[in-house]
């Protein structure tokens, strides 16, 4: 039975999505399209915008096909050092000591849990302008990727951060004012995108258009091992199987991934957010992107 909701989000999408951002206090851009046809649904889907960690995805896409190429070797183990970490982050990035992994488990970590010492790692493995070449080659001229020290060394930088000292007590004399004006909230001098040019690499990974089908499947299973459940896999019950990955910024919330109804059908999407707001916890935010690829998604099969 389709509830009263479900309905308008399928018989007015673009009333539907407004309503969402509104509610949230964000500016959503979403794209998605239907990954077996041509159907597509766009709302602000060509604008540029702010990746954040969404630039990962062509990094696992290198290393897959690398790897499945036979010139990177999955196993060969890798140092993650001090030198490598920002602090105070997750995976690798927030230990204290050397950590030694697999280039497999390397994108694991990038993926899995967004480890920004694990994706600088992989990087220097694979090779930025190997990722260029590849994205160049599939088409994807309006994707800007960076490493993690570029990105998060711009922003210390701007705000005049001792990386040396405690960041958490630097941060927190930070105002608002100052991180609205951070360059990293600009599409023209940060890692960016467009949602639809985002969505075209999902679908050409997901049709094995990517590389080969090894390393296609490659990057969808780990996609598929994300842990966070709080922004795209929040708007689906289970039995649709959402693999993603999150991207997260002072006043950006962004899921790109792909969904995959029971029926067979699968989409890719991409919910990319501005928000005013410079709070580390923006939970009406991370909801609505669940419930705005929902509606979209939900439009299209309509």
């Amino acid at each position: 039975m389709t509830t009263a909701p479900e309905q308008a989000a399928i018989g007015e999408p673009t009333s539907t999505l407004r309503g969402i951002f509104d509610a949230a206090e964000v500016e959503g851009f979403v794209h998605v399209r239907d990954i077996d046809g041509d159907a597509e649904f766009s709302f602000q889907g060509e604008a540029p915008v702010v990746l954040a960690s969404v630039f990962k995805i062509p990094i696992v896409l290198e290393y897959a096909r690398q790897a499945a190429a036979g010139t990177l070797d999955r196993a060969a183990r890798h140092l993650i050092t001090d030198a490598d970490r920002e602090g105070d982050g997750v995976g690798t990035d927030g230990c204290r000591d050397d950590v030694e992994l697999s280039a497999r488990d390397v994108a694991f970590m990038m993926m899995s849990m967004s480890d920004n010492a694990a994706t600088d790692v992989l990087l220097r493995l694979v090779g930025h302008d190997n990722v260029r070449a590849t994205l160049d080659a599939l088409d994807c001229r309006r994707t800007r990727i960076s490493s993690c020290r570029e990105l998060l060394g711009q922003v210390w930088s701007e705000l005049g951060i001792d990386v040396a000292g405690d960041l958490q007590a630097q941060l927190a004399k930070v105002t608002p004012e100052r991180l609205r004006a951070l360059s990293h909230r600009d599409p023209e001098r940060t890692a960016s995108s467009t949602p639809r040019e985002i969505t075209k690499l999902l679908a050409a990974i997901w049709r094995d258009e990517a590389g080969s089908a090894e390393a296609c499947a490659e990057v969808r299973e780990i996609m598929g091992r994300q842990i966070w459940p709080h922004r795209l896999s929040s708007g689906f019950e289970d039995g649709i199987k959402v693999a993603g990955k999150t991207g997260t910024l002072w006043g950006v919330r962004n899921e790109a991934g792909v969904v995959e109804y029971p029926d067979g059908k699968r989409y890719a999407v991409g919910v990319f957010l501005r928000s005013d707001s410079m709070a580390n916890r923006l939970p009406k935010a991370d909801a609505s992107i669940g419930l705005a690829a929902r509606a979209a998604i939900e439009h299209l099969r309509a």
